[in-house]
């Protein structure tokens, strides 16, 4: 039985937009057809992707003046060298103000092509059809998109609002274990920061989602949307609960760094940092010893890495430092009073935060 497709409407007044979560969207014709109307089209991708997904999405936009610019694939390639390539693009396909961009693919290409839709003519429409479970319940939905520098992750960006996000289930079938389980590290989260009854839900049909149950994973992936959403609606541009969302981030951007882009997945250095995050709390006194296990064994179960790589004390605190999050010197941290309730705070002794990296990270 194929579950009917869940719509999820984000409110942000005039810029507002529909997330639609099901099977086979990207066969939907009306559908893709419905969230570009009008203009010529540009579909960005990656090779690996458009091998498996561009055919669908061509087809469903059979009829329009629709150019493919393929991207290589990796964070390592999240860059303004691959950027330049879809200015390029949007350029020889003369796509004007009355243009769409389609980001087919996972958060890089969905970043790329997001901040490239904000920056081309000073802003162009651009749908999200992201296939990575991540990109699904994360990075497609809210509006932030970016390249990274060389001293940090996400360094260069804006906020532009998709026009639509379409979210196929199906294409997460073709997805690799390993980034499959990456993309269960955001949806953890938001069972961490703000939604008990869902990470218990999350604990209970783990075996499922594993399974890839489209059920079960039409399910999770619907409410961490509506989760994402609610928190964007009420900050669109960051400047106070939606960094909520960054729970683990600060942590996770410092590994990702440090080791290498690729080489330690972005939901893989997420789940460490939740962990380091917990380990924070519980040393703060906000949380208990009982509660950090629970989620490193959730993380685990999950198929993620809870451990952290031994970067080193000193290297640890230079890239912290980088966070956006960082206000007059202080590196402010999402940490938890309890499973459920997050906050952002720079109030917290840093002897605590030396603690956990000298243990973890020395």
């Amino acid at each position: 039985m194929i579950t009917a497709p869940t719509l999820i409407q984000i409110q942000l007044g005039e810029h507002g937009y529909p997330i639609h979560v099901g099977r086979g969207l990207l066969r939907e014709s009306a559908l893709m057809q419905a969230v570009a109307p009008k203009g010529r089209i540009l579909i960005v991708s990656n090779e690996t992707v458009a091998s498996l997904h561009l055919g669908a999405l061509q087809a469903s936009l059979a009829g329009r003046e629709v150019a493919v610019c393929l991207l290589p694939d990796g964070e390592a390639y999240k860059t303004l060298t691959t950027l330049e390539q879809v200015y390029d693009q949007l350029a020889t396909a003369r796509i004007n103000r009355d243009g769409v961009i389609f980001a087919l693919g996972g958060g890089v290409v969905g970043d790329i092509a997001g901040f490239a839709a904000a920056t081309w003519h000073r802003g162009i429409d651009c749908v999200q059809a992201p296939t990575t479970l991540l990109s699904q319940v994360d990075s497609s939905v809210g509006g932030k998109t970016a390249v990274n520098h060389a001293q940090g992750k996400n360094l260069i960006g804006a906020f532009h609002q998709p026009k639509a996000v379409i979210a196929d289930l199906e294409t997460l079938a073709t997805l690799p274990d390993r980034e499959y389980s990456a993309g269960l590290a955001e949806v953890i989260k938001y069972g961490l920061i703000r939604d008990v009854e869902f990470l218990v839900w999350l604990e209970n049909t783990m075996p499922r989602l594993l399974k890839r149950d489209y059920a079960v994973l039409q399910e999770a992936v619907s409410r961490s949307c509506a989760h994402k959403a609610a928190i964007v609606a009420l900050d669109e541009r960051e400047a106070g609960v939606r960094a909520l969302l960054n729970f683990g981030h600060t942590f996770g951007h410092a590994i990702e760094n440090a080791v290498g882009y690729g080489q330690c997945l972005h939901g893989e250095a997420v789940a460490i940092g939740m962990v380091l995050a917990a380990e924070t709390s519980e040393r703060l006194g906000w949380i208990d010893a009982a509660s950090v296990t629970r989620i490193r064994n959730l993380l685990s179960r999950a198929g993620l890495p809870v451990n952290a790589p031994r970067i080193g004390v000193t290297r640890a605190r230079e890239l912290m430092e980088l966070d956006k999050k960082v206000q007059a010197g202080k590196v402010r941290l999402v940490l938890l009073k309890q499973i459920g309730d997050a906050v952002v705070t720079a109030d917290y002794d840093n002897k605590v935060l030396d603690a956990v990296l000298e243990e973890r990270m020395a």
